[in-house]
């Protein structure tokens, strides 16, 4: 079993950068496709990023292009999401999320492939 969770969340005003982090345990994740995705209040989960298993591959929702970079440390079991120019629609609980299979290539954006979940951690940004 592979537990996760995440910190790094807070309060940001808009424009700043916040880092998340999220940390793996009860086995190794370096062999995992990791995503990160958030729930806004009222909304339906959504897609914000992913990597895959060696970290040469990521894919981001288009709403974050440009603005957030994931990135793993296989070393550490810890995946990370770099956001910067944070924007009031930014807020949301983010969660990380570990896709079952091995050795993926290319991350998936489907909420459905990800069977290990963290807890979320919350980020507001105030405009």
């Amino acid at each position: 079993q592979v537990q996760l969770v995440e910190s790094g969340g807070g309060l940001v005003q808009a424009g700043g950068s916040l880092r998340l982090s999220c940390a793996a345990s009860g086995r190794t994740v370096s062999r995992n496709a990791m995503g990160w995705f958030r729930q806004a209040p009222g909304m339906e989960r959504e897609f914000v990023a992913a990597v895959n298993w060696s970290g040469g591959r990521a894919d981001y929702a288009d709403s974050v292009m440009g603005r957030f970079t994931v990135s793993r440390d296989s070393a550490e079991n810890t995946v990370y999401l770099q956001m910067n120019s944070l924007k009031p629609e930014d807020t949301a609980l983010y969660y990380c999320a570990a896709d079952s299979r091995f050795w993926v290539d290319v991350p998936t954006k489907e909420l459905a492939r990800y069977d290990y979940w963290g807890q979320g951690t919350h980020v507001t940004v105030s405009s």
